[in-house]
This record gives C-alpha cells, structure tokens and sequence, in this order.
C-alpha cells in the first residue's frame, strides 16, 4: 500500500514540474507577444516617414526600398530588442534566482517524513525533534537550511540519507520547508 502512495506522489510531482514548465513557456510567448507590440509601431513610423519624404518630392531613404517599403529589419530598435531579450532570460532563467518551493517541500516532507517526523517530533528518538530549539541544540551546523540539507541528504545516525531519493531541488525545498515551519510547531 505505502508503495502505490509512493508512486502516485511522484506522478503529482512529476506533473507538478511538467505544468511549471508548461506556464514557463506560455510566459515567454506573451513575453514575445508584448515585444512585438513594442517593436512594430516603429516600422510604420519608418514608413510614414518613406511615404512622406516620396510625396514632397525628395528622394526615397536608405531604410527604405524602391518600392516604398522599410526593410524588416528596420523595425527593430536594439534597445527594445535587449529589454525583451533580457526580461525572457529572466522569466525562463535558471532556478537559483527563484525562492524554495516551500509547498513542494511540504509535499515532499508528508511523502518521504512523517512516518518519524510528524508534527516536528521525532518517533525514534523523542529527544531529537525537528523544532526549532532542538534543532538549535542537535542538528550539527546549527539551525539553518544548509545544515537540514546535508541531514537529509547524508542522514545521520538512525535517520536514513535521502540524497540518492530525492533530487536536489526537492532536498532544497524540503530544507526550506522545515526550516519555516521548525518553529511553528508546538
């Protein structure tokens, strides 16, 4: 039984990243979109001004050709063209610049923690719970995210290591999650 929980928990996970994923890429489409609205006013600016510059006689501009028409690439001012591209590099950036997922850390903790650690005791060794003061007093580093991190992902005494179960994002948003909530618990 505990292992089709523990499979149906990973297929909720797995698509839980599958839709960050997906909302990603639609962001970055509307990111374009946006752009585009920015960039292509400019083009009709460029052929106003060819338009107008042929009817009063004076030769057609270079950014024009003999037709009348600005060439595609005349509509795309750089600057406007760094800011979109720098604002995409930002929505679809690397993930350390983001905050710890603290809900999929608590996903992560029911899944893979509670049978020891529910409602921060400990039900192997009572003394050792995961509150805040004791914590402070047991864990080795002291009470930060990257002591709980290399707790669970090493293990230590009777806890076992989660390194080689869990990847790093989830021991990340894990750590996070119990550092929050450490002292909350009563």
């Amino acid at each position: 039984l505990f292992s089709k929980a523990r499979f149906f928990f990973s297929l909720f996970v797995g698509s839980w990243k599958t839709m960050r994923a997906v909302c990603l890429t639609v962001a970055a489409c509307l990111l374009a979109q946006a752009t585009w609205c920015f960039v292509e006013p400019s083009t009709l600016l460029l052929l106003n001004k060819a338009s107008s510059s042929a009817s009063s006689g004076s030769s057609i501009s270079a950014a024009s050709d003999a037709s009348g028409q600005a060439p595609s690439w005349a509509g795309w001012n750089p600057l406007t063209f760094g800011v979109a591209l720098g604002l995409l590099a930002a929505v679809a950036g690397s993930r350390p610049a983001l905050a710890a997922d603290l809900e999929n850390g608590e996903a992560i903790f029911n899944g893979n923690c509670t049978a020891c650690h529910a409602g921060g005791n400990n039900s192997v060794n009572a003394e050792k719970k995961i509150k805040k003061p004791e914590l402070e007093k047991y864990l080795t580093g002291g009470y930060n995210v990257a002591a709980i991190k290399t707790q669970v992902t090493n293990g230590k005494n009777s806890m076992p290591a989660f390194g080689d179960k869990l990847g790093p994002d989830d021991i990340d948003d894990v750590a996070n999650w119990v550092y929050n909530q450490a002292d909350k618990w009563d």
